[in-house]
């Protein structure tokens, strides 16, 4: 067996040799390289990519084992997915897998209005309920026009253009405060968190 390092793109903090070697039996070639480009597949997308699946129904293979729920949400560094499924007796069932182990992602059922309010509303933070949909909104607006005079490219995101995404690397969900800030990019997340500090104080 030989060993052969190759640079792979990972979120911050994870390092991986790649292991490379002649197989004795063509077969397990096959199935070794089959389930390893699968599985880089799901890997190699990105968070705007991810969060196309965000509340649809969603059939997932990893592991060898299969999944069905709906995708409350995933991972903008792991790749992580979150399913939940509705139980008969009015509770739900929470899942998380592994971004690494994903091998196959399918849609199933694109979802209706019903649905993605309340996986919407599933986890909803205390500091989101306080505010009415129309000071939300006010608050996106006022946020979205700080950040383009400071020169940050903004866009909506979703159906119902609550989550604001800026330069596809970073997004601000409601209620638009700087703990409400995702991003793999600790540079781009310090800046913006600042600048939505910085907001917040001036509107004061």
């Amino acid at each position: 067996m030989c060993l052969a390092l190759e640079p792979l793109l990972l979120p911050p903090g994870w390092c991986i040799l790649r292991t490379t070697r002649k197989w004795s039996n063509p077969a397990e070639k096959q199935l070794e390289s089959a389930s390893g480009s699968a599985m880089n597949e799901w890997m190699k997308k990105g968070p705007l990519e991810w969060q196309d699946y965000t509340y649809k129904e969603v059939r997932v293979t990893a592991s060898e084992k299969e999944y069905k729920g709906w995708v409350l949400t995933t991972d903008p560094v792991s790749a992580n997915i979150v399913l939940v499924n509705f139980l008969e007796d009015g509770s739900m069932s929470v899942t998380g897998i592994m971004g690494h182990a994903v091998q196959t992602v399918e849609t199933v059922n694109e979802g209706d209005h019903g649905v993605r309010e309340k996986l919407k509303h599933l986890f909803m933070s205390g500091d989101c309920k306080a505010y009415s949909p129309e000071d939300l909104e006010k608050r996106k607006n006022s946020l979205k026009k700080w950040l383009e005079k400071n020169h940050i490219p903004i866009t909506e995101q979703g159906d119902s253009r609550r989550t604001l995404c800026v330069a596809g690397v970073l997004t601000i969900e409601p209620p638009y405060g700087p703990e409400n800030c995702s991003s793999p990019n600790e540079i781009i997340l310090s800046r913006v968190q600042d600048l939505i500090q910085g907001h917040l104080a001036a509107s004061q």
